[in-house]
């Protein structure tokens, strides 16, 4: 990422004609930099709250708590995988870590897509952003929370009809796999290290201590790991973010949410570029009521949480290809179907 921004920025004064201090002043650069900063700060404390959920996962939840927790039958499957979010509030920039150690601990494809797709937005801190952007239009906020369950139940039911192989690429399974080698080593340096205490007549000194502290190296390694490994995705669709604000203006995707594509094909590609955090996308929604109908800022508020620029990026480090553009084309369609029926017979 670094070697790829200082060849970009040595392009840029290459190809130009104006003086290094002129190019650092241009407002759109000045835009460029302000949104990659934000959508960096906005995102990372909870890409922080996903690498530790999923490490907390890792070392804490044993494989058989999780398939405890998600019912044999599919359909039951999915609605339980549908209301975890409720339980894990985690906003989608967390998300696909989290994912990936669920199915490595055993959750079925079907379920874990579930949650993946309606994680970001059934959960109670994003229904409150939400009732509060649209505090007088609520129809917009029970539209919203109601398309995201259906999508994730439709989406899950598919997968699991259709997807019975493993999708995760085999870089994530090795990683896990050095994860486990790391949790298995730990454990026998630790048996190692009981036997000789017991041989020396203290063992009742240090296990416990010598146990807790290796849990706490554990979860910290893992959480590291899975930072630096869904960061660098965050920093390019951060930079492609702000690229996107600094020169496509708001007049023009005005101007095209009235062509013939319609406007809530508009926003759903506004949503997945903007890639705006799900506890916060509503009230950019709510500056659009006067540009767009309510059905284009349903459509906007549902696919971008579910789809967008840079968790796009993070899924096709774990996923297979096949696979992600399988789950782009069911939330696009799902969503565009979904918020043209709200939009003709609710909203």
């Amino acid at each position: 990422m670094a070697l790829f921004s200082i060849v970009f920025i040595i392009g840029l004064y290459l190809l130009s004609t104006h003086s290094p201090g002129t190019i650092l002043s241009n407002p759109k650069l000045q835009i460029v930099k302000m949104m990659f900063i934000s959508v960096i700060i906005e995102a990372l404390p909870f890409i922080l709250i996903g690498v530790i959920v999923s490490a907390l996962l890792e070392v804490f939840v044993s494989e058989q708590t999780i398939k405890r927790l998600i019912p044999r039958n599919p359909l039951l499957g999915i609605v339980a995988a549908s209301f975890i979010g409720i339980i894990f509030p985690i906003c989608e920039c967390g998300m696909v870590p989290a994912i990936r150690r669920l199915i490595h601990k055993g959750v079925p494809l079907y379920a874990a897509t579930t949650f993946l797709v309606v994680g970001p937005i059934l959960n109670p801190i994003v229904f409150w952003s939400t009732f509060t952007a649209f505090r007088n239009k609520p129809e917009i906020v029970w539209s919203r929370m109601g398309l995201a369950f259906a999508a994730a139940i439709v989406i899950g039911l598919i997968v699991h009809r259709f997807v019975k192989t493993d999708q995760l690429k085999s870089a994530a399974s090795h990683d896990h796999g050095h994860g486990l080698g790391h949790d298995h080593a730990h454990h026998d340096h630790n048996h190692l290290h009981d036997d000789h205490n017991r041989h020396h007549g203290h063992a009742h000194h240090h296990p416990k201590p010598n146990r807790a502290m290796g849990k706490l190296v554990d979860v910290m390694s893992h959480s590291i790991g899975e930072f630096f490994s869904m960061g660098k995705y965050l920093m390019i669709g951060a930079l492609l973010v702000g690229l996107l604000q600094a020169f496509v203006t708001r007049g023009t995707l005005e101007a095209l949410g009235h062509g013939p594509a319609g406007s809530g094909a508009i926003m759903m590609g506004l949503g997945f570029l903007l890639s705006l955090c799900s506890t916060s996308d509503a009230f950019v929604a709510q500056s659009f009521t006067t540009t767009f109908a309510p059905g284009a800022l349903v459509a906007f508020m549902v696919l971008g949480p579910m789809l967008n620029l840079k968790g796009l990026l993070m899924m096709s480090a774990v996923f297979k290809t096949r696979f992600v553009l399988l789950y782009g084309a069911l939330v696009a369609v799902i969503v565009y179907a979904g918020t043209w029926a709200l939009g003709q017979f609710i909203l």
